[in-house]
């Protein structure tokens, strides 16, 4: 499994390189929200009826090498990211998998995921990009839990380069199937305020550990 994974993903870490150059996605994806100078945009997945969704925006004052560390960082993560219940890494029969729990507001049920991730320092035509890609694997040693809800399909890529300033430029590409019945006003709440939301506490997260380190 290893082996197909790491060549699927190699395909991917130049097409989200390569997404950091646009500004907007063209048709058929639509403008969702524009918000804290973060423009979200979404695809219908007819066969699922769910989005995908792609993220362009900026991190003041955080350079990209910085951003990637902090991204990469679980343990810090669980510090300032305040929807995580449960986050740690394994190695798996050689694969080093991530297991994540996440709280969902009362009365629905928690979601949680097996994934595999992988960061690269790239270099294209001379434009330095820190991409992370991470998808949902089957990993027989995580089974899953009475009272949470497995996220079986999950995909996320983030294309990190500098805005030329003190900043980054940043692209993310976002795709889960939460399964159960979540209601359509968290869906779009979730993508409306949740991505800004989230960036901005990245930001300062950013901040943060660089005066940690």
């Amino acid at each position: 499994m290893a082996g197909s994974c790491a060549h699927h993903l190699s395909e991917q870490f130049l097409a989200a390189c390569s997404e950091l150059g646009q500004t907007a996605p063209g048709p058929p994806w639509q403008l969702l929200v524009e918000s804290m100078g973060v423009s979200i945009y979404r695809l219908h997945d007819e066969q699922s009826g769910l989005y995908e969704y792609k993220i362009f925006g900026g991190l003041a004052d955080c350079p990209p090498k910085l951003c990637a560390e902090v991204y990469m960082d679980l343990e810090f993560r669980k510090q300032w990211d305040q929807y995580v219940k449960e986050l740690y890494e394994k190695t798996y029969d050689g694969e080093k998998i991530i297991y994540w729990e996440v709280k969902y507001p009362f009365p629905l049920s928690n979601r949680d995921y097996v994934y595999i991730r992988e960061c690269q320092e790239m270099d294209v035509d001379g434009r330095k990009i820190w991409v992370v890609l991470a998808q949902s694997v089957s990993v027989p040693q995580c089974p899953e839990k009475p009272g949470i809800i497995r996220v079986k399909s999950y995909k996320q890529s983030l294309a990190i380069e500098s805005d030329g300033k003190t900043g980054s430029k940043v692209y993310m590409y976002y795709f889960d199937n939460p399964g159960g019945m979540i209601p359509s006003w968290l869906v779009n709440w979730a993508a409306k305020s949740g991505v800004p939301a989230f960036l901005k506490d990245m930001q300062k997260a950013c901040c943060d550990y660089s005066k940690r380190a």
